[in-house]
């Protein structure tokens, strides 16, 4: 018996909470009313960017899993030693909004960032180490997080950071909201939400959603809750590819190159 059911607006897609989710990575009535480059011309640019991180980002880890996937990937900066990426990681960035990841060496240590499997990070995102920082597996970083284990400069001496440095941990499926800032020496329990603008100054229980500043719980989840993780997603990687890639030949089967140049070169109102 078939998984896949019809939907008027995406067309066929698998049903059940998989189905769900690879519903959600697709563009919209939005995206599909302002998307006029034809499935060719998009397959193509995937491509490229799956290329272009494979030659010149990749090699840039000092570990890097399999299936990575970054968009835009020339927008993502990777300084130093010691960064370690997993399986699966999504990558997002946009021009003007760079993703940086960067560890800092001194003359006892060097700083190290260590990335788990099917994490999520999104564009504007800044996370810089002195000492470590260690994301779990699942976790998901909204844009324009800043992460950093230091202070960089001792409060009165401001030309040495001296000991304004301690570790970072966020266990696995964490989820970080937009514009949050985490600080040296805090570590983030399983499973629990930061809200957006929080600034995490102490350690976050697991299980939790946090927010303010100081960010502090607000409301406790169930830890036998129907989590559905990233790893769910990811399963199989080349199977969820290629629903993706059915899905986006769908979605855009009446595009031509002629009208994505009429709509470029001659945009309305409604472009």
């Amino acid at each position: 018996m078939s998984l896949f059911i019809s939907n008027p607006e995406t067309g066929p897609v698998r049903s059940g909470a998989r189905g769900r989710m690879i519903a959600s990575l697709a563009p919209g009535r939005l995206a599909l009313k302002t998307e006029y480059r034809p499935y060719w011309m998009v397959r193509m640019h995937g491509r490229l960017q799956t290329a272009w991180a494979r030659r010149f980002l990749e090699p840039r880890f000092a570990a890097c899993g399999p299936h990575l996937d970054a968009v835009f990937p020339w927008f993502v900066e990777v300084y130093g030693p010691n960064i370690r990426i997993g399986r699966c990681a999504t990558l997002r960035t946009s021009r003007g909004h760079r993703l940086s990841l960067t560890t800092w060496t001194s003359a006892d240590r060097e700083g190290r960032i260590d990335i788990g499997d099917y994490v999520l990070i999104s564009p504007g995102t800044r996370i810089l180490s002195s000492d470590s920082i260690t994301i779990g597996s699942n976790t998901m970083i909204a844009g324009e997080v800043y992460i950093s284990d230091s202070d960089w400069h001792d409060i009165y001496d401001r030309t040495s950071e001296r000991s304004q440095h301690r570790p970072i941990v966020l266990e696995e499926n964490v989820w970080i909201g937009f514009r949050a800032i985490i600080g040296k020496g805090v570590r983030i329990g399983e499973n629990s939400i930061i809200g957006a603008g929080s600034v995490v100054t102490r350690d976050i229980p697991a299980n939790v959603i946090a927010a303010g500043n100081p960010a502090r719980p607000v409301r406790d989840l169930s830890p036998d809750g129907d989590f559905v993780r990233r790893c769910d997603l990811y399963a199989d990687p080349e199977a969820l590819r290629a629903e993706m890639d059915r899905l986006q030949r769908y979605l855009l089967r009446d595009n031509s190159i002629f009208t994505w140049l009429w709509h470029r070169w001659a945009p309305g109102r409604q472009d």
